[in-house]
């Protein structure tokens, strides 16, 4: 008579754990680090947001840095352990080693994207698009001006770090290693578009832009095999978007 007790294990197995190698598939690393990163948000950013909902600060700039912070450390520490303890790799394999070139590659998306977003200010100024009623300058401090622009460039770098950290690094990473790269190029970008669903006048024409927006990003770190050009993109974006050119 065969012999069946390893049946069962060997069925659980081909479940849980990757055929190549000792470790679980790509979809229970994903769901297990979605798991932590909602437990994380809880212990991290939830008790801040409800203190600043009965105790507001002045400064509406450092209120949303201090809120960020929040799930700066929970995105950060979700993918850090998952990546340790599910995934069994590095974290700075994720595309985070950093050299003279990472340094680069951030700086050269940052100024990018202001160059694209300064072309596109341009043109619409130039067709009639948009008007010019005032700069902040001059009807604020200098000091609180530029302060208030730094802020923001320090909640825009964390918002940068943790969106890439997410999408381009543990999503599409994991979904390419479970699926193929074409899927996991387009889950990830569309999980990206719909993580945006609570910003404010969101709408669908919003969700294809950032969809696209998402397709792009994940160019920029196949191309380069690293996260600093995507980080450096997606934060100049939103800095010369926001307190810049908007």
């Amino acid at each position: 008579m065969a012999d069946t007790s390893n049946r069962p294990r060997s069925l659980l197995t081909r479940i849980f754990i990757t055929p190549a190698e000792p470790r679980l598939r790509a979809g229970w690393r994903l769901t297990l680090q979605s798991l932590l990163l909602l437990a994380l948000v809880f212990v991290f950013s939830l008790p801040v947001e409800v203190f600043f909902y009965f105790k507001p600060l002045t400064n509406p700039y450092l209120q949303q840095l201090f809120s960020g912070m929040g799930v700066l450390i929970a995105v950060t520490l979700s993918v850090y352990l998952a990546r340790r303890w599910f995934d069994r790799r590095t974290f700075s394999s994720l595309g985070l080693r950093w050299n003279r070139r990472a340094g680069r590659d951030f700086t050269f998306g940052l100024l990018a994207a202001g160059v694209m977003l300064g072309l596109v200010f341009v043109i619409e100024l130039a067709f009639g698009w948009l008007q010019i009623d005032g700069f902040a300058w001059q009807t604020a401090h200098p000091f609180q001006t530029w302060s208030g622009v730094l802020v923001m460039l320090f909640v825009f770098i964390a918002v940068g770090w943790q969106e890439e950290l997410l999408s381009r690094g543990y999503w599409l990473q994991n979904l390419s290693a479970g699926l193929n790269l074409f899927w996991g190029v387009l889950i990830s970008s569309l999980l990206f578009s719909l993580g945006h669903l609570a910003n404010p006048n969101f709408s669908w024409l919003a969700v294809g832009g950032l969809l696209l927006a998402g397709i792009f990003l994940a160019y920029a770190y196949l191309r380069t095999g690293q996260l600093w050009l995507s980080i450096g993109l997606h934060v100049g974006w939103n800095f010369f978007e926001g307190p810049v050119f908007g």
